[in-house]
């Protein structure tokens, strides 16, 4: 068991990620069929991730002050240059979908179709808006609360991952492709692993409880509007869905995050 948590949690790694993990179809196989490694992928990926707001908290002692602008901008960068940009097509491929004329198989038409419209320019446009905005909130909150600001980034990568997993446990596939040979290999039951490993997000801000609560209410919040839109409009999940889910409930949940960080 422990060797197929291993293997499934490199293989999470290796998806969802541009960390050197290598791949191979061992991995991926015991990845598609462990919801639980999705979140728990978030801990190493989150830590990753903070540290530009690291670089914040360190430089001040060493009398250097960066610009909290640079820091936002250095976040987002180096946000996808660990994560890739491949969920941002999911982001796209949605904004187009949600703006089209028509059916769920025109809408899947549209998902197909490689070319960026309108929705989905916008859909990126606002999401890169939210992300940076969400990096000036951390940047500010880091030079007066490190702890916190670090806790918020690896909560919100785990709750976005999460977000994700309840997707995949939850949600029928649309048609073939990624999102049926994740949705194939689980179900309501698998939810209980990805609750386990997600939980404690609750505590990244301990002994505050609010932020890291709100964190996961907001991811929770986001998978159950992606999955009603998804039924709605697509008539299930795609691998769209699925990364557009992990994109959004990020900057949601920082937002959120640092918003109950205040009022804690």
């Amino acid at each position: 068991m422990a060797v197929n948590a291993l293997a499934a949690l490199r293989g999470a790694l290796g998806f969802l990620s541009r960390v050197p993990v290598g791949h191979s179809d061992a991995s991926w196989e015991a990845f598609r069929r462990t919801p639980a490694a999705i979140p728990g992928a978030g801990y190493p990926i989150g830590a990753l991730l903070a540290l530009p707001l690291a670089a914040i908290a360190v430089a001040p002692a060493r009398g250097a002050a960066i610009p909290t602008e640079t820091v936002a901008v250095a976040f987002v960068a180096w946000l996808y240059a660990v994560t890739g940009i491949t969920h941002l097509d999911g982001v796209a491929d949605l904004g187009d979908a949600a703006v089209v004329h028509g059916d769920a198989d025109r809408r899947r038409e549209v998902l197909k179709d490689s070319s960026l419209g309108v929705g989905g320019a916008l859909a990126l446009g606002l999401l890169v808006l939210g992300l940076a905005a969400a990096a000036l909130l951390l940047a500010d909150l880091v030079r007066f609360a490190p702890v916190a600001a670090v806790g918020l980034v690896v909560g919100a990568e785990v709750a976005a991952k999460a977000a994700t997993a309840t997707a995949v446990c939850l949600g029928d596939a649309a048609h073939e492709g990624l999102g049926s040979a994740l949705t194939a290999e689980s179900g309501p039951r698998s939810l209980i692993g990805v609750g386990v490993v997600a939980a404690p997000v609750a505590l990244v801000d301990w002994p505050a409880l609010l932020p890291g609560v709100a964190v996961l209410a907001a991811a929770g919040v986001v998978t159950a509007a992606a999955l009603w839109w998804a039924r709605s409009r697509l008539g299930g999940v795609s691998g769209d869905v699925l990364g557009a889910t992990s994109e959004i409930a990020r900057v949601v949940g920082v937002h959120v995050g640092v918003i109950a960080w205040t009022l804690s």
